[in-house]
């Protein structure tokens, strides 16, 4: 197959970056367009020395790229800025596929939208279009989609935990709490002070408690399962590691066992190469999945009678980002799914 010329949108992003990373060896893909406005002119090796050893195009504003040359762009830009460069550019190119990676086009809901983001969307058409890209969920319409709203990292741990215990009515929707943990690149490469090494080093700290956006995917797709409205308690916390996401759901059982549970995963993702449940008494550990499109799943019994914890762990810029939306790319142009993404995580 010829390769295929991809452009990225906020190369100079930690999402950017990790799917530069991962694209650069990728068999089918040659990177062919990067973006970041205020970093245009520079050499990708000069944002990120890391890359100083590949052969990488300058990066540019994004409005200089001709977008009919490229097959398919990734798209790290923060939320309100993505909807509309991204109807730019398939104005320009309707063929084009996009993985878009920010979490614009994630909510079905346009006043769920509005609600959560503070303004209205404002590419209603696209919205409409969009397919949530949780490739494990929704393989067949990943497949046959233009436009792919790539997961938040917390919404893939979870949801993959939770979804076929919902479908399977093993558990109460309506009494889910969400214990979550992310590694300082989930906020982004911006300067914050809470992100600095003296702020965030040696440290645990809780964030957007009972009101992170992250909730609004999490309720979206648990309530699809179950088939009813859900609300769930959610509560993220910054934890001092570059990389990495780990999510504890306490979750109470409908008439189930934990054993259930296990049971249930093990045959919900039996042939998913990318998600693996735990034998019993085996913890998931975010060192099992770093630098790796990998997710691991455990259940555990809680002391509490009728319920049980469920824990999930993975890279939050490879699953839970670039990973993912590389897995979703593969699936829309006909590739092998795991084209690009076996990488074993990187221990110790």
């Amino acid at each position: 197959m010829t390769k295929k010329k991809i452009g990225i949108l906020g190369a100079s992003g930690y999402t950017g970056a990790d799917a530069v990373r991962l694209l650069a060896r990728h068999p089918n893909a040659e990177i062919t367009a990067l973006t970041a406005n205020t970093h245009a002119g520079k050499a990708m090796s000069e944002v990120f020395p890391h890359f100083f050893m590949l052969h990488l195009p300058k990066l540019v504003e994004w409005e200089k790229v001709d977008w009919t040359r490229l097959d398919a762009v990734f798209c790290g830009l923060p939320h309100g800025t993505t909807q509309e460069i991204i109807a730019a550019v398939l104005k320009t190119n309707p063929g084009i596929k996009i993985l878009d990676m920010s979490a614009d086009f994630r909510l079905r809901d346009k006043d769920s939208y509005a609600q959560w983001y503070g303004h209205e969307h404002r590419a209603l058409e696209l919205q409409d279009e969009a397919v949530y890209g949780l490739t494990e969920l929704y393989r067949e319409k990943v497949t046959a989609a233009r436009l792919v709203a790539c997961p938040g990292c917390y919404p893939t741990a979870v949801l993959l935990a939770l979804v076929p215990l919902a479908k399977a009515k093993l558990i109460d929707v309506d009494d889910i709490i969400i214990d979550a943990k992310s590694g300082v690149t989930g906020a982004g490469r911006g300067l914050k002070q809470n992100t600095l090494f003296s702020e965030a080093g040696e440290g645990l700290s809780p964030y957007s408690i009972g009101s992170h956006r992250h909730s609004a995917e999490i309720e979206q797709e648990i309530g699809a399962a179950a088939g009813s409205a859900v609300t769930v308690n959610f509560t993220p916390h910054l934890i001092p590691m570059a990389r990495g996401e780990f999510c504890t759901s306490y979750v109470r059982l409908n008439g189930a066992t934990p054993d259930d549970l296990r049971a249930e995963l093990e045959r919900a993702y039996a042939n998913e190469p990318f998600v693996y449940v735990t034998k019993k008494g085996v913890l998931p550990q975010t060192q099992n999945v770093r630098g790796s499109n990998y997710v691991q799943i455990g259940v555990v019994a809680d002391r509490i009678k009728n319920r049980a914890i469920v824990l999930s762990t993975l890279d939050n810029l490879v699953k839970g980002s670039a990973g993912q939306a590389i897995q979703n790319m593969n699936l829309m142009f006909g590739l092998p799914e795991t084209t690009g993404l076996e990488q074993i995580a990187l221990f110790p």
